[in-house]
């Protein structure tokens, strides 16, 4: 799994996490395009995120331009999404 030669959006979370749903609901409000992986249904991907992350906090959101956030805070999503100019 790449995550970096897209030109989208990837969250690594999971249901039971609020910080998940949280930043989830915030894409789905800003009409954002992005990947939703579910570590639940995918515990593979776990490991994936933590390569990125370097921890295993979730969620782990990878930008088009390779950064990512890990439990970002909704101002932390929208000043990336302004930044890369996807709202």
């Amino acid at each position: 799994m790449t995550t970096s030669a897209t030109n989208e959006i990837t969250m690594f979370g999971a249901e039971w996490c609020r910080d998940c749903r949280r930043t989830k609901a915030q894409l789905d409000e800003l009409g954002v395009a992005y990947t939703y992986v579910d570590l639940e249904a995918e515990p593979a991907a776990a490991e994936v995120a933590k390569e990125i992350s370097g921890r295993t906090n979730i969620p782990v959101v990878v930008y088009p331009d390779a950064t990512h956030h890990v439990e970002p805070s909704n101002a932390d999503v929208e000043a990336k999404l302004k930044e890369l100019a996807l709202i």
